[in-house]
């Protein structure tokens, strides 16, 4: 399978060209090969370039490192761009692109010095739309009190198209992103997980970002999640509508314009093309069947206290015992029930 490498301020995808047909669709198995930086390519995603179906150039699909497959990506809209403008050598490429993703269709426009500017849309900040369980009879969750293993943090969501939550901190590098970042991904107050972003506020039109990404995990940068921080500083009266966002890879301008509409401005750049040869999936038992479990074991063990999980297999063993007929077993906490006198 041919393919190029691009990253956009350190996010790096694999880019595959299926507008004429994909020899292979990756499976999930697949997707986590090509990403491994050690047995494979090495990427925090692939993108597949497809067929329109919508009126646009092209459909993108993209997948995290891990497999899964979320809405859009704002770099990974930028990477795509600059991948068929370098496809198109003799300047056919149209200095606009309209790229249709799971969150709709986003404008993609060609700048100069290798810069493309991306409308992503309008944010979305109602509860059910993020989604999230907070606050859930307001129209805006900005500044909800959440616990987060032992912590209470103030957290702010949005989607871009996909989930978002935004904390405000007084220095990005000082946060335990390895720690804060799984647990708020699969926090219960995120059924479809989320992306997480530690903002520092640096002027009213720059901040620092620390990211998290869902299913890729600690990333040099996240074009969906500047926008969001973004929005979430203005709604939280640090920052403008118009703001520099510098990652750790780089600095993105993001304009949160009157139309509501959020346009991003960044560089995309190809470092290598080549072919590759995948692996067949394996019959049975499929790794995305142990990627799932492990996901909903760490998401458990990120959220349940110590005494929780006693008092949960306290519970079990009760069940099992009786179950067998064996004599009652009481959890903890409750009294003994009296079972009279037992002769000898």
């Amino acid at each position: 399978m041919e393919f190029a490498k691009y990253q956009g301020l350190g996010n790096d995808f694999v880019i595959v060209d299926g507008r004429s047909g994909l020899p292979m669709e990756p499976s999930a198995a697949q997707v986590r090969q090509l990403c491994d930086r050690r047995l494979g390519i090495g990427a925090d995603g692939v993108i597949l370039a497809l067929p329109p179906r919508q009126g646009g150039d092209l459909r993108m699909r993209i997948f995290n490192g891990d497999g899964s497959e979320p809405e859009m990506c704002g770099n990974g809209i930028r990477c795509l761009a600059r991948f068929v403008a370098d496809q198109q050598q003799q300047g056919v490429c149209p200095d606009t692109l309209t790229i249709e993703t799971m969150a709709g269709p986003m404008g993609a426009s060609l700048q100069d010095q290798g810069q493309v500017t991306v409308d992503m849309g309008e944010p979305h900040l109602e509860p059910a739309a993020i989604p999230t369980t907070l606050g859930v009879d307001a129209q805006q969750v900005v500044a909800e009190r959440l616990l987060v293993i032992g912590q209470v943090l103030e957290v702010t969501a949005v989607s871009m198209g996909n989930p978002h939550v935004v904390i405000p901190v007084a220095d990005v590098d000082q946060v335990d992103l390895e720690q804060l970042g799984p647990a708020l991904e699969t926090h219960p107050a995120f059924p479809n997980r989320t992306n997480v972003h530690f903002l520092q506020p640096l002027s009213d039109q720059h901040h620092r970002l620390r990211t998290w990404e869902r299913g890729a995990g600690p990333t040099m940068a996240c074009g969906t999640g500047a926008c969001a921080a973004v929005v979430a500083a203005h709604l939280l009266g640090l920052g403008q509508r118009q703001a520099r966002v510098t990652l750790p890879g780089g600095a993105l301008a993001i304009d949160w314009r009157d139309d509501n509409h959020v346009f991003m401005t960044g560089p995309a750049q190809r470092t290598f093309v080549g072919q590759v040869v995948l692996d067949q999936p394996e019959a049975g038992a499929s790794a995305d069947t142990e990627a799932a479990a492990y996901a909903q074991t760490m998401s458990f063990l990120a959220n349940t206290s110590l005494d929780e999980m006693l008092e949960l297999a306290a519970n079990s063993l009760a069940q099992r015992t009786q179950r067998r007929g064996g004599p009652p077993v009481t959890p903890p906490g409750e009294p003994v029930p009296d079972q009279g006198h037992r002769g000898h």
